[in-house]
Formats: structure tokens, C-alpha cells, sequence
């Protein structure tokens, strides 16, 4: 019985070949593209869920309630982790933890690695697996270190590295280390990605800080005791945290800052290890946003729908050619689930093999995919038990359902009426309903496109308050002093015409090739309230290098003796310090030395655009090191002046990498999220089109034919090509614009929503809403009304033969 089904239903598929080809691409394309985005969602999802403990471990973040509302960090002072583990009850294990670059020297190499300076529970609470070493217990004493297994392969090639000594520059002071263990290279899926573990105890920061309560540059990650829960640790760090922070406290209500719904001026959080690589404190208050990922999965889902879609829509139509068929078999005594399995078995050839075919093209397109949308996501995010079964319980009620309603519909017809030829669906509501809700997903998706690709080029093209198409950075990665670097760097460049600026500061601006991006804050009292400031340390010919304009005052100079003791501050912290003129006031800073404002220079976007700009500090101290080179060069010949900055970098640091960028490229490169998001709903909304244009162009294929002698009779009677395509085509054209009254307000709200998360935005035109309902309106209309024109230009005497 069954194969007398496969037999025919494939003959039934052969006998409707564009249709089944029509549904064969259309799925097979739906499932392809599903299945890569559901790779790259579910890679985003899987972050750090990979370590044994992941559901007893915390991020320790601490919330201030300020005059401006609540701030919230996870910076912590060298002493807290030792005294909450001492102090506070319910800690199984606490560890320190910061990221930060190290040059590594051995024998004749040098490499910059990602270091992370940590105490040696770390590894007792994470998996980071140990493959050469003692178990969970990586540093032997505090001289020790441990690598990955690909480090020891730069390093020391096939050679064992247990028991090696390397050299790390740590501040100014290089030392030996001797290497203990080998750990397993980092899976791509953690938040934590670091080449070499380093003890804590070894940060130039350290023994500076032993005792100091307001230096935070680590963070602080709790395991807590299976007896206690996350909100208990809270309420019970509530003594110990008035206790020690008892004078910031004071301060905080000094300047009228109001306590949280706990009555706590200052309080500790504890944000689930899982959450870190979703977590935002854009807001001030901790924010965990999923969106991006399930952003992914909703427009795989959206595709899968589309496609079904489809395949009901043509499925329907298509069974008006059948209903004589129904009837005879109906009369020959087949019974409704007869009737239901033989059409089912039909459609569920078609999905089996248009799975099949997606599989093959996702396998094939993977590389190319990974590459576009920047991912380290593989099918093997896709192989795991819980996510198979789910993945196979979903393909079972998509088979289900979108080939299960077309075949309910036609087992359910009445014999007499099926032999008659007369189908009783009413006038074709459901397929008019999948049209408009397919259109719905093509527009909000072709709305979503134009305004993201709008934000991306306001991004790129605002001016961010400096020169960023001229100016390279450069990482100072080398052994010699960043001061030195410098002006060596000036003296090899001078001579060349097309070099005008050379500078250096302590952060970057954007996100370099060294994958960094990070800013400094201070906090301060300034008449008698608390002030905080980012800051920055620079060179001299700063402001000049960038071209940052200087509002009133003076730029640091050589020339000044005196300029470490002076600052250059930004307008918005001139409205922090509330002074109309600040050029000489004298500003005492944490470190009791007092300085004073020489120049004021006009606000520039030194962090992310998605930010406000925030008070900014400007000192120039040769006792604090600089991090970057800044190098300005001629607008006419970009990439010689690159090349020769290059050939100038291997003359001065020959060991250390070449790492500079222009800014503009730092700049992009922190919008990689978005570029991504934009990426994705752009390829979503032009495969949506494209679906909903191989369903209409199969469904106007049967309208046409079902038309055929109507329009040959009016052709007769006068008609012309045009009024006939028009005719034809106005039906479908009244579903889009339903579609378009529906998608609006949806597409507005969510991108309205989105929009919110920038602080420097386009605005919500609406033509970006009208510009994609007559894209959807076009498209629609180039589909159908071609087979439609080409009907309507038949010779009438054919079309009234063809009944």
C-alpha cells in the first residue's frame, strides 16, 4: 500500500513539475539558510555554558546610586576579594581576574599574548582544562605560568615547554617565569580568551594597591556555596559594604544621591557567569540582552514561514486541477485518511528531499557564510542530543502542518461537487492570508535593512570630533620605553613629507588590531562634591595629530616645564566641574597633587557612538606610560605613508608586530555587531522577496491559466494588454498593500526601540517605511504581472480554444 503512495505521488509531482521545482528551490533555500542561522544563534547562546560549575559561579558587580542615577561597575580594588572571602559567608571560592596584553620573550622571540593575570582558584572553578601540568592547580609558585597548547607551539614548536623560562615585561621590569603547565586551547565559545594565565599576585598593580580601596582595574568572579542562593550573598554583603566603602557612602549622600528600593547607597550584585557575554551596563543598571541571537533565530523562523507558506498556497491552487480525481477516488471507495495520507505522502517527498538539499547547500555554503557574518560558528553547534530532537520535532510539525492542512483539505471534499469541479473553499481566504502575512515579514525585514544600513553610514560618515581618515594607530608593543618609541619614530619620520603628525596617548580610539578598546575613569572631590572624569594621558601635539579643536587656553607643550601638573578638559567636563571659565583653576586630585586647566577643547567622541559623551581629562605625565602611537599623515598618498610607517616601526622595534591601523578602520571595527545584524536581516529580507516571488509566480501561473477564455473574451469585446495586466494583477496588489498597513507600525516600534540604544541616531523617516512597501509593491508587481502581460497578449482566437 505505501509504495503504491510513493508511486503515485511521484507521478503526481512529475506530471507538475514547475510547481514541484517551484517548492523543491524554494524549501531547499528556507531550510539552507535556517539551518546556518540557527548555527550562528545557537554558537552566540552556547557562550561559557562549557564550564562544570557555569550555574554556581557569579560576576561580581557593584552599583552606586549616584546624584545622576544608578552607575554600575565590575572594576574592583586589589583588597576586596580576599576580605568578602573572609567576611562573607556562603563564598566557595573567589578569584581576581584582569585581561591584558604581555610581551613574551624567548631566546631570539617575542610575542604579545593574551595574558590574564589570576589567583589560582580560577581554575578550580572554571574548565579550563589542564593537558600538561597538576590537575586544577596550574602555578606551582608565583613565578610559574600556564599556557595553551597552541602558545607552546609559537613558542617552542614540537619542543616540551614544561619547565621553560620565559622573560615578561611586566610594567617597565621584564622577569622570569618557568612554564608549568599546558592548558587546552580556549573553546571559541568563552568570554574569557587569553594565551597565557599569569598569577595574580605578578600585576604591576598588585603590591601598589595591596590596601587601597578606590584603585579598580580587575574584575572579581564568586562560586558560591550550594546552601546559599545569589539574593541571600547580597543581603548578607550589605554590613560589609557600608563598613568599607563607609566614606564614599558619606559622599554619596553629601551630594544628594538617594538610596536604591534596599535602602543601600552602594551594593553588590551577583550576575550569573552565563549572562556575561550578554550583559549591558549602556544604562547604568546591569542589562542582560539576548536580542541578537534570538533576532537570528525569529528571521530563520520568519524564512521557514515564508517558504511554508508557500508550499500551502501552491498546494491549494493546485488541487482545483485535482478535484476530478478526489471525486472518481472518492466514488471507488477511498476514505478520508486514504485520501489525506496520498497527498501527504507527496508533500512529505518534497520537504524530505528539499532537507535534504538544504543540509548539502548550508555544508556548502559554510565557509563562504562564516566569513560574511564574521562567526566562528560550525554544524557542531548543531549535534547536540537536546537540540537534534529539537530540531527533529520541529521538522516533524512543519511537515505536519504545512503538507497535512492542504491534504486535510482535499480528503474532506464532497464527491459529488470534486466530480463536478467545483472547489467550496470560499474565495481563497487562506492563501489571500499567507500572502499578506508572507508580505508582512518581507517588509518590517526590507524596513529593518534600509533604516540598520541607514545607522551604519551616519556611524561611519559623523564627524567624531577628530581626523580619523588620516591618522594611524599603533600598538606599542615592543620592549623600549613608549616615550622613546616615539620620538624615535619622529626622527625616522620627519623627512618624509607626507608624515605631519607624530603623538602617542594610553588608549585607542576605536577597537585596533590589538582587539583592544577600553577607557580610564578617576573619581574626585571638587568643592566640597564628587566629580568623575574620564581620563586620558598623552603626548605633546595630541590635539594637533587628531585635529581636536582647542575651544580656549593652550595646548601641552614642550616648551612647559610645568605641563605634568596641567590638564586640557572637554566641555562636558566643564559642565561637571560647573565653572563658565575653567582655564586656571587648580583641580586637587585623589593623588593630593593639585593641577591646573591650561586648555578646554570641544566635546569629540572618544568612546562608542552608542554613548553620550562623557567629561574627559586630558594629563601628560612621562611618569605614566603610553600605549599607542599616533601617526598623521598626508591625505594624497594613505597607503605609501602606511608602508613607509611600517618599514620605520621594523627599524625601531624589529621583533614586535606591526599592528597599526587608520582610525577609521578602529572605528568600524567596533560596529561589527551591527554591521552583522545588517548583514543578516539584509540577506533575510532579499531571501524573503525572493521566496514570496517564486510562490506568486507559481500561484499567477494557475490565475492566468484559470483565466485563460475571460481573457480572451475580453480581448475580444475591446480590452487592452495593459487594462487586462492590470486586472490581473490588482488583486495581488491590494494584498500588499494590507500588508504594508500591517508591517508599518510593527517595523516602526521595533526600529524606534532599537534606534533608543544609540545616543547619536538617525531619525525614523518615514520614507524609509514607504521605500520598502514600494520595493515589496514593485517586486510583487514584476513577478506576476509578466506571465500576466504575456497572457493579455495572446491572440484571442488561442486563449478561446482552451476550453
Amino acid at each position: 500500500m505505501f509504495k503504491n503512495y510513493l508511486k503515485i505521488a511521484w507521478r503526481n509531482l512529475l506530471k507538475n513539475k514547475v510547481f514541484t521545482l517551484a517548492n523543491v528551490i524554494g524549501l531547499t533555500l528556507a531550510f539552507a539558510v535556517a539551518i546556518l542561522l540557527s548555527m550562528t544563534a545557537l554558537f552566540e547562546l552556547s557562550y561559557d555554558q562549557f564550564h562544570t560549575n557555569k550555574d554556581s559561579i557569579y560576576q561580581l558587580a557593584l552599583s552606586n546610586q549616584t546624584p545622576k542615577g544608578t552607575r554600575t561597575s565590575t572594576a574592583s580594588p586589589v583588597p576586596l576579594a580576599p576580605s568578602l572571602k573572609s567576611e562573607v559567608p556562603g563564598i566557595k571560592q573567589i578569584t581576581r581576574a584582569v585581561s591584558e596584553d604581555a610581551l613574551v620573550t624567548y631566546q631570539e622571540k617575542e610575542l604579545v599574548l593574551d595574558a590574564h593575570y589570576v589567583d589560582p582558584a580560577f581554575f578550580e572553578m572554571f574548565s579550563y582544562p589542564i593537558v600538561l601540568g597538576n590537575g586544577n592547580h596550574p602555578f606551582s609558585d608565583k613565578r610559574s605560568v600556564a599556557i595553551t597548547e597552541r602558545t607552546s607551539q609559537l613558542l617552542f614548536g614540537d619542543t616540551s615547554a614544561i619547565g621553560k623560562t620565559i622573560y615578561l615585561l611586566l610594567g617597565k621590569e621584564e622577569r622570569p617565569f618557568t612554564i608549568s603547565s599546558i592548558l587546552k586551547d580556549l573553546p571559541t565559545n568563552s568570554s574569557v580568551d587569553f594565551q597565557i594565565a599569569i598569577p595574580f599576585e605578578n600585576h604591576s598593580e598588585y603590591s601598589e594597591n595591596l590596601t587601597v580601596w578606590d584603585s579598580n582595574f580587575h574584575e572579581v568572579y564568586i562560586e558560591l556555596d550550594k546552601s546559599v542562593s545569589a539574593d541571600q550573598f547580597e543581603k548578607n554583603t550589605w554590613e560589609f559594604t557600608n563598613m568599607h566603602y563607609r566614606e564614599s557612602i558619606e559622599n554619596l549622600v553629601r551630594d544628594g544621591a538617594r538610596p536604591d528600593a534596599n535602602n543601600q547607597y552602594k551594593q553588590f550584585h551577583l550576575l550569573p557567569y552565563t549572562d556575561v557575554h550578554f550583559v549591558s551596563y549602556a544604562s547604568g543598571a546591569i542589562q542582560v540582552q539576548r536580542t541578537f541571537p534570538y533576532i537570528i533565530l525569529g528571521i530563520s523562523f520568519l524564512i521557514i514561514f515564508i517558504a511554508c507558506a508557500n508550499f500551502i498556497n501552491m498546494n491549494i491552487a493546485l488541487s482545483e486541477k485535482r478535484l476530478k480525481e478526489i471525486g472518481m477516488r472518492k466514488t471507488l471507495g477511498a476514505i478520508k485518511g486514504q485520501l489525506f495520507f496520498q497527498f501527504w505522502t507527496e508533500s512529505l517527498l518534497i520537504f524530505t528531499a528539499a532537507l535534504f538539499l538544504g543540509l548539502v547547500l548550508g555544508n556548502l555554503l559554510i565557509d563562504p557564510f562564516k566569513v560574511l557574518f564574521n562567526t566562528e560558528a560550525t554544524m557542531a553547534n548543531l549535534t547536540k542530543p537536546s537540540i537534534l530532537l529539537g530540531f527533529f520535532v520541529a521538522m516533524f510539525l512543519i511537515v505536519f502542518i504545512a503538507g497535512g492542512y492542504p491534504a486535510m483539505l482535499l480528503s474532506k471534499m464532497n464527491t459529488l461537487r470534486a466530480l463536478k469541479g467545483k472547489w467550496e473553499m470560499g474565495k481563497n481566504g487562506v492563501r489571500n492570508v499567507l500572502i499578506v502575512v508572507q508580505f508582512v515579514i518581507a517588509i518590517i525585514l526590507i524596513s529593518g535593512t534600509l533604516v540598520l544600513q541607514g545607522q551604519l553610514q551616519f556611524m561611519r560618515d559623523k564627524d567624531l570630533g577628530y581626523n580619523k581618515e588620516q591618522v594611524i594607530s599603533i600598538p606599542l608593543n615592543g620592549k623600549k620605553d613608549s616615550y622613546r618609541v616615539i620620538d624615535l619614530l619622529r626622527e625616522e619620520l620627519q623627512n618624509n613629507p607626507n608624515i605631519l603628525e607624530v603623538t602617542g596617548a594610553d588608549n585607542n580610539l576605536g577597537r585596533g588590531r590589538d582587539g583592544s578598546l577600553s577607557t580610564s575613569k578617576w573619581g574626585f572631590d571638587y568643592k566640597q562634591r564628587g566629580v568623575t572624569t574620564n581620563i586620558l594621558t598623552v603626548d605633546h601635539d595630541y590635539l594637533k595629530t587628531l585635529d581636536i579643536e582647542l575651544l580656549s587656553g593652550r595646548t601641552f607643550s614642550p616648551e612647559f616645564k610645568a605641563d605634568s601638573l596641567s590638564l586640557i578638559i572637554n566641555q562636558a567636563m566643564v559642565k561637571e566641574l560647573n565653572e563658565t571659565d575653567p582655564i586656571s583653576t587648580k583641580i586637587m586630585m585623589d593623588d593630593s597633587i593639585s593641577y591646573t586647566v591650561i586648555g578646554v577643547i570641544k566635546d569629540f567622541n572618544f568612546q562608542k557612538i552608542t554613548k553620550e559623551i562623557e567629561p574627559l581629562t586630558l594629563f601628560m605625565n612621562r611618569d605614566w606610560d603610553l600605549y599607542y602611537a599616533y601617526v598623521k599623515v598626508a591625505p594624497g598618498s594613505l597607503s605609501k605613508s602606511f608602508e613607509f610607517l611600517k618599514t620605520a616601526w621594523e627599524k625601531i622595534e624589529p621583533n614586535a608586530e606591526f599592528q597599526g591601523s587608520f582610525l577609521d578602520e578602529n572605528i568600524d571595527r567596533t560596529y561589527r555587531r551591527e554591521k552583522m545584524m545588517a548583514t543578516i536581516i539584509t540577506s533575510g529580507s532579499i531571501l524573503g522577496i525572493v521566496l514570496s516571488c517564486i510562490g506568486l509566480f507559481a500561484i499567477s501561473l494557475l490565475v492566468v491559466a484559470q483565466r485563460t477564455k475571460e481573457i480572451g473574451v475580453r480581448k475580444v469585446v475591446g480590452a487592452t494588454v495593459s487594462s487586462i495586466t492590470l486586472l490581473l494583477t490588482k488583486d495581488f496588489l491590494k494584498l500588499v498593500g494590507v500588508a504594508f498597513i500591517i508591517a508599518t507600525p510593527i517595523a516602526w516600534y521595533a526600529l524606534n526601540q532599537w534606534l533608543q540604544g544609540y545616543a547619536f541616531h538617525i531619525s525614523l523617516s518615514v520614507w524609509f517605511f514607504i521605500g520598502a512597501g514600494l520595493l515589496a509593491a514593485a517586486i510583487a508587481f514584476i513577478t506576476v504581472g509578466g506571465k500576466t502581460l504575456k497572457a493579455a497578449s495572446v491572440n484571442p482566437v488561442e486563449s478561446l480554444r482552451t476550453e
